[in-house]
């Protein structure tokens, strides 16, 4: 079997060269697939990039970004996410953030998840109806419909937010893991491929799961790294006992799991065979849930990188083997942090857990201490980003607070910058290579004035805005640094003539990339984007013919 996906593979190659020897170009293909492998930072491709041998190496003999930026400030799953496929920044997508708060909500949680309906009655951020509500702008699923109603669009990730921001408001089908199995939006019925595998997870997951294997090149990474509260990580190999939905989720099994789904509904909608061009998207979780729980650097992230390539290698010969002609781009909603603990050993003293009294609510404590006053006059949801005056206070009483802290955070060690409002607003629309803007200029990318708060924070670099871990939860991202903005963006097709760019891009160049293949008209103003050229032989590629 192995041998035939090769040769088909080859095959498929062998016509495209063909048409480009013979001066035509590649005719345009019928399915786009889109991975997004969540925190795949830069950091982390270029580390294992040696290594690969199976989907990734493939994947990097085409046309690769390595510097590929998730440009905003706010880098977290959900504003990465709402990049990928709209081709615009969170701060014209509207979602700014995982949560953020919105104090005019009917309900005592007045915090907002980025893929819920909080008008759903007995909704909180927590135990949400999920929806698409939020998300301002069309995807790329959706400028197909609207082109043709006979393209299909399927989404499928290890995660609600993933799954839902690729696929739009129009996909077909939207399939996301949910604990015990893969589901969707209230009311959707799966389909025989989703129950079908549905079924055969839950048969397995009750079974116990041996070590993985370690690969040669793991070994050295394989080190166990104290925590502060005497935990040990860095040589998990991702044994399970019986019926440990945890450890089925944060391992390499939820991504074969994902993977898998996406084949079988590729299979059964005959994706790429119909009139029209078909999208997948898939969302490939499991190194995210891997790095906050394990970290970015220890073994069991190599297991990750090991088990990833390989899947995707799987992955793509079953494309190969459908004889379809398709496009493949792989990125990341944003990159990641290693645990401090384990930096400190490896000589970066500077790598720190934020100070506890930058939490929200020790802060508010501080502020309304500082301007006298009593009560929330400061809220928040994390150490950084946005913070938002209470509703409550009056504007001499806005004054005091505002006064107050902003006195705490710039005498604070750890903050290196504090914007308000009234700078974010009155600063311009960032242009230029995203390696080159400032701070206000990456926070400007991922504002709404109707979302965002009063202020926006940002921490000094390697200061994790974790003060205590806990489990599942060590490390993380979204910060400013480009240890969290930058991932990279590859593209790749069969008989690509594959080229590396070193120069910065940004995500939102994604979407009218792939229009371009597909001659797929975006209007310029509706997105923040730019098209890629992926075809150094055939002239400018984004130029319509």
């Amino acid at each position: 079997m192995r041998g035939e996906r090769l040769l088909c593979a080859a095959l498929l190659a062998l016509v495209a060269f063909a048409a480009r020897a013979a001066g035509e170009s590649p005719a345009p293909p019928k399915l786009l697939v889109v991975i997004s492998v969540d925190q795949f930072s830069g950091d982390l491709f270029n580390e294992y990039r040696a290594h690969f041998s199976g989907g990734l190496a493939r994947l990097q003999e085409g046309v690769v970004f390595p510097r590929a930026y998730q440009s905003h400030a706010a880098t977290e799953t959900c504003p990465g996410h709402s990049t990928l496929l709209t081709g615009a920044r969170p701060a014209r997508t509207g979602i700014i953030a995982n949560r953020w708060i919105d104090q005019s909500v009917a309900r005592p949680d007045k915090v907002v998840y980025c893929m819920e309906d909080e008008t759903a009655p007995d909704s909180d951020s927590k135990n949400y109806q999920a929806s698409l509500r939020h998300l301002r702008v069309p995807t790329l699923g959706d400028r197909l419909k609207a082109a043709s109603s006979a393209s299909r669009v399927v989404s499928v990730a290890g995660k609600d937010r993933s799954a839902l921001l690729m696929g739009g408001k129009g996909s077909d089908q939207t399939w996301w893991w949910g604990g015990r199995g893969f589901t969707s939006l209230a009311g959707k019925r799966a389909p025989p491929a989703v129950a079908k595998l549905n079924e055969m997870l839950e048969a397995d997951i009750p079974r116990p799961a041996a070590p993985l294997a370690l690969p040669d090149f793991c070994a050295a990474r394989s080190d166990p790294v104290t925590l502060v509260d005497g935990r040990v990580v860095g040589a998990e190999r991702f044994a399970r006992g019986a019926d440990d939905l945890r450890g089925f989720a944060v391992s390499p099994s939820l991504d074969l799991a994902t993977l898998a789904l996406a084949s079988a509904l590729r299979d059964e909608l005959d994706l790429g065979r119909g009139p029209a061009v078909d999208l997948l998207a898939i969302g490939l979780s499991a190194t995210d849930l891997i790095g906050h729980a394990y970290g970015t650097e220890g073994g069991e992230m190599c297991l990750q990188m090991a088990a990833l390539d390989r899947a995707l290698g799987e992955f793509l010969a079953t494309l190969d083997a459908r004889g379809v002609e398709y496009l493949v781009a792989l990125t990341s909603d944003h990159g990641g942090h290693d645990t401090p603990e384990r930096a400190q050993l490896n000589a970066i003293p500077d790598d720190v857990r934020v100070d506890k009294t930058l939490r929200p609510d020790a802060f508010n404590a501080a502020v309304a201490k500082r301007a006298g006053l009593d009560g929330a006059v400061l809220v928040g949801t994390d150490p950084a980003g946005d913070f938002y005056l209470a509703r409550s206070l009056d504007a001499a009483a806005r004054r005091k607070v505002t006064d107050a802290a902003l006195a705490l955070w710039r005498a604070h060690p750890q903050v290196r910058q504090v914007f308000t409002r009234e700078q974010i607003l009155a600063s311009p629309a960032p242009v230029g290579p995203p390696d080159h803007w400032s701070l206000l200029e990456e926070v400007k990318a991922s504002y709404d004035p109707e979302r965002s708060g009063d202020f926006y924070v940002v921490l000094d670099p390697r200061v994790t805005p974790i003060d205590k871990p806990e489990i599942g939860y060590i490390a993380t991202h979204g910060s400013p640094w480009d240890y969290d903005r930058r991932v990279p963006l590859i593209f790749w097709r069969p008989g690509i003539e594959g080229f590396e760019q070193p120069n910065s891009v940004e995500t939102v160049d994604l979407l009218p990339t792939l229009a371009a293949q597909i001659g797929l008209a975006v209007p310029s103003e509706e997105i923040d984007g730019r098209c890629l050229d992926l075809d150094r032989a055939d002239g400018d590629a984004c130029v319509p013919r």
